[in-house]
Parts: structure tokens; sequence; C-alpha cells
């Protein structure tokens, strides 16, 4: 894929909304279908992969489990029939400790949208480092040049703090829209993810589920976080209404493509009349921008959808990749409300804190990853990607009578498989039942596409990025093709 010259970056990495209607009738079709993954004769060969090809990784992997609780330290890192450890990225690639080379569609859970570890953004991480060290603990130039950049193209920022992680944003926002409004009360999507704080562990993945993986945590530290199911913009109104003669709402929180990233798309309307009943009850609206910020574009899901938050959420890719990758931008009046320094001056403030925030090594890092995006267009050049990836994968799977489905908002590509991540608690038998069946088919499908090659999110989700060249995406193309071949 060559780089176009004309890149605009105005320009958006969504060159098409799914058609809502149509992709719904689609995963609801596959719920409603027996799992259907990889054919019992065939994963012996799939598993044998692993115990062939991937000894170091077994090796590690059994190592870690004696001093990491689970055996890793992050999510991201499962993989079933254990994790694979890396040993080197670049751009398209990833190799493990074996020596084994995979098209890397998990791209650190979406943040390198340059491809994996960019060389001129590396170099200018090494020369900060040589010259000023990681951390100072006092301002530096590159926190103001970041928080401009970040302005320049976010439309619904006028002033940023930088954080150290998305969860830690969200709990900032989150704080910070309670200070400013003097309200109690945060409504959600149920199946949004918006990190792992206290309040936000709340009908986390399965819509209606409110507590259920809330282990640990007092039940005062949810008992004003609310959530709605996704799309129903009737239920809330009337969150909103009740909430209104009980103190009110300080904001809603909602990921603008949809749970987890799009698993449950929205209507193209949704985010705009969100918009709607936020102003009309008095509410903020905070988006959640974690991966969708630069990755759908350079002004991220607001500049696509036409719609300003009064809070955006950052995580990840504000970095380009790099550690301490988190922050919260929004409105003058708003963030003003979460000034920095010590003690007060007679106003409200929402308290944050974190030594490491805002550090040389993770401003420069984000200021050079957002210049070179809007310089070569990665997003759109991504997006394209995506776009092959999608069209190919529908053309295979069509002619091989699979059941799957695929869809993508630009560089962010779904592969449902099984379609676990449809269940909701409107049916809690056919989730107590099925659940585990539908997990363990993604697991399976995720190890199959890594047996070939190719490194996915989960199983079920792909993060293309501007390395992924017209070549790369053919080559993935082929290696799906040999694992649906196995069902």
């Amino acid at each position: 894929m060559n780089m176009s010259a004309d890149i605009s970056t105005n320009a958006y990495s969504i060159s098409a909304w799914p058609d809502y209607p149509d992709l719904m009738g689609r995963l609801n079709a596959l719920l409603k279908q027996p799992v259907r993954g990889i054919a019992r004769q065939n994963m012996p060969q799939v598993l044998d992969y692993f115990e062939q090809k991937c000894k170091t990784s077994k090796a590690l992997a059994e190592r870690a489990k004696e001093v990491i609780p689970g055996g890793v330290q992050h999510n991201l890192a499962f993989n079933y029939p254990f994790a694979i450890a890396a040993a080197k990225v670049d751009g398209a690639y990833m190799w493990d400790e074996d020596g084994n080379r995979y098209i890397d569609f998990l791209q650190a859970g979406g943040p390198t949208i340059l491809g994996s570890n960019y060389q001129p953004v590396r170099q200018k991480v090494h020369e900060i480092v040589e010259s000023c060290g990681p951390v100072t603990g006092l301002l530096h130039e590159y926190e103001i040049k970041l928080a401009e950049i970040i302005r320049k193209y976010m439309p619904g920022i006028e002033m940023f703090r930088m954080l150290g992680s998305g969860t830690e944003a969200v709990m900032g926002a989150i704080r910070l829209a309670r200070a400013h409004t003097g309200k109690k009360w945060v409504i959600k999507v149920g199946g949004d993810y918006h990190g792992w704080s206290d309040q936000m562990v709340y009908g986390m993945r399965v819509p209606g589920t409110g507590r259920r993986e809330a282990h640990g945590i007092p039940k005062g530290s949810t008992a004003y976080t609310q959530e709605v199911f996704p799309n129903e913009l009737g239920s809330l109104r009337r969150k909103l209404m009740l909430n209104k003669i009980r103190g009110g709402t300080a904001a809603v929180i909602v990921e603008p493509l949809g749970p987890e990233s799009g698993t449950r798309p929205v209507t193209p309307e949704y985010n705009r009349e969100v918009r709607k009943l936020c102003d009309e009850f008095g509410a903020l609206l905070i988006f959640d921008e974690v991966v969708t910020g630069f990755r759908v574009g350079m002004g991220g899901g607001q500049g696509y959808f036409n719609v300003k938050p009064d809070i955006t959420v950052f995580g990840k890719a504000i970095t380009g990749g790099y550690p301490m990758a988190g922050g919260i931008g929004g409105r003058k009046e708003i963030m003003m409300t979460l000034a920095g320094g010590i003690g007060g001056k007679g106003g409200k403030r929402a308290f944050v804190g974190g030594t490491l925030s805002a550090n040389p090594l993770s401003c420069v890092a984000g200021y050079y990853a957002i210049e070179e995006m809007a310089r070569t267009g990665a997003p759109v050049l991504a997006g394209r990607a995506g776009d092959r990836l999608t069209a190919g994968l529908k053309e295979i799977m069509n002619r091989l009578g699979l059941p799957y489905v695929v869809y993508n908002m630009g560089s962010i590509v779904h592969l449902q498989t099984s379609a676990v991540l449809l269940m909701s608690m409107r049916n809690p038998i056919k989730l107590m039942r099925e659940a585990d069946a539908r997990k363990h088919l993604m697991e399976e499908m995720g190890a199959a596409y890594l047996s070939r090659g190719i490194l996915t999110l989960a199983g079920s989700r792909i993060y293309t990025s501007m390395a992924d060249t017209d070549d790369v995406i053919d080559d993935a193309l082929n290696r799906f093709e040999d694992v649906f071949k196995l069902v």
C-alpha cells in the first residue's frame, strides 16, 4: 500500500458505517446457532503447533505461573493453550521467543496505529532518554506540546491533563464530572469497558450483569453507578428522569463505537441522541476514546460522529504504545476544576495525582506519534487495510458456507465466530448454558489463528495499522482461509 500524498489529516479511517439492521440480524442469527468451530479431528494438529514450535514460550508460561497470579500480568497476554512470549516487534509483525513470526493484528491492544516499534518515534524517545532521562518531576516543554497537538485535532478539547492509563483517566473524569456538577449519579452502557476502577467494574462485557465481577469491591463504590442496555435511548431517558429527583446525573459515559470497541455496535445517530439527552438533563457527556482516539481518525470518534463530548478520556494511543498512556481533555471551564498544584484557592477541585504522569518520555512519544499519524495519514491507511481484510474475510466465509460475521469500523475489525460477546442477562438461561462453550470456541479459534501465524485479540478482534500493506493483508487472508478449512 503506497502512502497517498493527498491524505487529509481531517479524514477518517471509517469509510462507511456498518448497516446496523443487517449487521445485528446476522449477529443474532449467529447467536441462535449451535457453536461451530474447529473440527474435533483437526484440533490436535492445531495444539501440536504449540507443543512443537513454541517450547520456549511454554516453558516461560509455566515459570510465570509460579510467580504471577494466573501466569499473565494483563488480559491481552492470555492465549489458549498458553501465553506466547514476545521477543521482537516491528511494523506488521511480531516474533516469539522461539523465532516464530506472526502477522500482528493485536498491535499492543490497539495503540500502535503507525505499526509496532515505529522507528521515527523510537528515535525521539531515545534522544529524550539520553538528554533528560525518563522522568524529572518538573514541567517539561513536551507536556505543553502534547496538549497543544491533541487540542489541534480533537474537536471537544480545549485543555488536557496527562495521567498514567485509561483506567486512571476514567477515574479522574468521573471525579471531575461529579465535582464540577455537584451531582453523583453516573450512567454507563452495559458491556462497555472503562477500565478496572471500583466504580466501573459494573455491567462489564455482558449487559445487565451489574456487580457480577465486582469481587473485593464494596457495594458503596458502585452505589451511584448505573447501566443501560446498548442503543436503548428510552431506557437512558428514564434513568436520567429518575435521577433528576434524586440529586441529578453527573455524567453519561460511552464508548463512541459501542461496547468493547464496537463489538456491540451503536446506531449511527446514537451518540448525537445521547448528547441531546445529556443537554436536556444537565449531565456531562464523557467519551471514552481510549481505543478510538486517533485510531478512527485524527479527531477520534467525536470527530467522526460530529459530536462534542464535555470530557474525553484517553489511554493507549495517546503515546503511540509507550507507557504511562492516559489523559483527560475537555472544555476549559470544566477542566479548570482539575487544576493541579498544592492546596486550594477557595474553589472546588477534583484531586488527581501521579508522580510519573506527563513524564518526558511519554510526552515525547505521544507528541511525535500523533505528529507522525497526521503526517502520514496513518488512521486512513490503517482503515483501508481494515476494509480490505474485512472484504476478503467475507468472501472466504461466504465461499466456504460459514455462518461467521465480520465487520469493521476502519482499522478495528470484528471477527465473530461464537457471538459470546453478544449475550446478555436478557436471556440468563442461555447465558448460563452456552457462555462457557462459546468462550472456549473463541479461544480455540484464536489458537488456530496463531498456529497459522496470525496474532489477534482474543480470537475475535483485529487491529490493522499503517504497516499492513496489501501484501500483508493478502498473506493474512490466505492464512485465515487455511484456518476456516479446519472448521
